[in-house]
């Protein structure tokens, strides 16, 4: 992508950058990468290098524990940062997460130098990191209510219907170890409980393909 067409949708996606400069220094400044659905851009532990603006496509964000199981925190979509990373960063920390492309994406990648110069320089870019931080509290909240206040069948539904939301598709392809280990399950808990949702008629299954039927 030109820096022209870029810097059109970076005003587009981004509206919080009310200051031009720093719109044309992000472009300048930020690599652009295209990545493909299971790339890995960031991992637990890792010295972070650079924080990624997504222009297209989507990231999810996982956590892992010392035994390696996982939890899907958030997703990451066009117009969005991950906020783990911005603290991470800020705090010159290594990373807490790691950032998996869910669709095909497009993303600028900022220095942490760059990072580190915007917030002394642009107030939109402060406003930007307070924004980015206030959505992912909001949504970490959520995700300790599910957690501890739902079942799992509840929880299941919940991620199919985001997942639906996410893809604008009724229809899904993904595994039942997928699931498990975006939910922190078992893989026996998530096809016990897919089979049921299939004979209540809330999905139709057909191998690792889910079709939502009603919300």
């Amino acid at each position: 992508m030109d820096s022209q067409s870029l810097i059109g949708r970076m005003k587009a996606l981004f509206p919080v950058f009310s200051q031009f400069d720093l719109i044309t220094e992000i472009v300048n400044k930020g690599q652009w990468m295209e990545l493909t659905s299971g790339e890995q851009i960031m991992d637990v532990g890792i010295v972070i290098r650079a924080v990624p603006l997504v222009v297209t496509g989507t990231i999810k964000v996982i956590r892992e524990d010392e035994d390696g199981n996982e939890i899907l925190l958030y997703y990451i979509k066009a117009g969005e940062s991950c906020a783990m990373t911005l603290s991470s960063c800020l705090r010159n920390e290594k990373s807490a997460v790691r950032a998996v492309v869910e669709r095909p994406a497009g993303i600028l990648a900022l220095p942490v130098s760059a990072v580190y110069d915007f917030v002394l320089r642009f107030p939109s870019w402060n406003d930007f990191i307070t924004v980015t931080y206030a959505q992912r509290f909001e949504e970490m909240i959520e995700l300790i209510d599910h957690i501890s206040f739902y079942k799992m069948d509840v929880r299941l539904l919940k991620y199919l219907i985001d997942k639906s939301h996410l893809f604008q598709s009724r229809t899904l392809t993904v595994s039942r170890t997928q699931i498990a280990k975006d939910l922190n399950s078992s893989r026996e808990v998530i096809s016990r409980l897919l089979k049921h949702m299939e004979k209540k008629k809330l999905i139709r299954m057909d191998g690792s393909t889910v079709e939502l039927l009603e919300e």
